[in-house]
């Protein structure tokens, strides 16, 4: 019976444990915020990207700031993360090629209606970030779409600032 239990927990840490356990660490900044933040000019987007935007509740945002004297951490912290996003669980949505970082865009659910969304970038020099995009009934499909709209958006908006604020620290 022992034996059975013991096959039958897996070693690899969830992202909510990873979230909660990285939270009490000094290297990382976290933070929880509502999807508003992100402050869309709703005027620009389409009916879908509309749709995907009024789905999301929250998002619950990790941050490792690498500097010299954590460089060693920041290694072994990427490392985690990157084996907790090969789960199987996790099922590619896009990848992200920005002028900060490179990233994935990820997500768990089935069909139509997915659970979370997870952001993963990585500026190599400057540390990474990850994002939980929580919501209610989010498409797949429609959630790629705003994303390629906040690619493409003004960056130099009002809550992309408050939100590069945070990040900064």
């Amino acid at each position: 019976m022992a034996l059975f239990f013991l096959l039958g927990c897996s070693s690899t840490q969830s992202l909510q444990e990873y979230y909660v356990d990285s939270s009490e660490n000094p290297n990382f900044l976290a933070f929880d915020v509502p999807a508003n933040i992100l402050k869309l000019d709703e005027g620009t987007l389409d009916e879908t990207q509309l749709a995907a935007l009024k789905s999301l509740r929250k998002l619950n945002i990790l941050v490792f700031q690498k500097t010299t004297e954590n460089a060693q951490a920041y290694k072994e912290e990427n490392a985690k993360v990157r084996e907790i996003l090969k789960n199987s669980d996790f099922k590619d949505l896009m990848k992200l090629n920005t002028q900060y970082a490179k990233g994935v865009v990820k997500y768990s659910g089935d069909g139509d209606s997915i659970d979370e969304v997870v952001i993963y970038g990585d500026s190599g020099d400057k540390g990474f970030g990850l994002i939980r995009v929580l919501g209610d009934d989010m498409n797949p499909a429609h959630f790629m779409q705003l994303m390629q709209a906040i690619q493409k958006a003004d960056v130099d908006g009002e809550g992309f600032k408050e939100l590069v604020g945070l990040l900064k620290g």
